[in-house]
């Protein structure tokens, strides 16, 4: 997994105040097409970009260089952030998530417990800026599966504000119990 922090570089204006946009490469594909004078090669890249505030995408891109690849994924990762809610350094719930083979289960983890997951997911939460959880992928090994339901967990996630109205109670009744 490559990490790097983008600069103005990629279509942004350097007035813009965005906050410094993390990139991670999840999974680089190769691909050989078979031609009179030998094999063709073209790769695929699957990025997942994100602020570490509570802001994360994922994209994906193909081109016949790696570099060409990784830029169209990091790019189209970027138009796809979406907002996660998180309670602090960890996530308010546990959660399932799932997308065509590929089931995670999410939990909630105490101060100090670092990120417990693997591969995709690993990089999903570390874009979002989830620093304590638990993690475990329970169905396809696919890495865009896996990356895709781990987006659809951290975007089930309700606040617990949200919760306590939906049940007709508010927070300060909470707090008084």
């Amino acid at each position: 997994m490559a990490e790097a922090t983008l600069s103005p570089a990629f279509g942004e204006s350097a007035g813009e105040s965005r906050p410094d946009t993390i990139e991670k490469v999840v999974h680089i594909n190769r691909c050989a097409k078979v031609v009179k004078g030998g094999r063709r090669f073209s790769f695929s890249a699957l990025v997942v970009a994100g602020d570490q505030q509570g802001r994360v995408g994922w994209g994906f891109g193909k081109a016949n260089e790696v570099a060409d690849a990784i830029k169209k994924a990091t790019e189209a990762s970027r138009k796809k952030m979406s907002q996660v809610h998180l309670d602090n350094a960890t996530i308010p719930h546990e959660v399932v998530g799932e997308h065509g083979g590929g089931h995670i289960m999410l939990k909630p983890a105490a101060p100090g417990t670092g990120i417990i997951a693997g591969g995709g997911a690993r990089a999903v939460l570390e874009a979002a800026g989830v620093r304590d959880v638990i993690g475990k992928s329970l169905g396809s090994s696919n890495h865009a599966n896996v990356v895709k339901a781990t987006l659809a967990a951290l975007t089930a996630l309700r606040p617990k504000d949200e919760i306590l109205r939906s049940r007709g109670k508010t927070p300060r009744e909470r707090q008084a119990l």
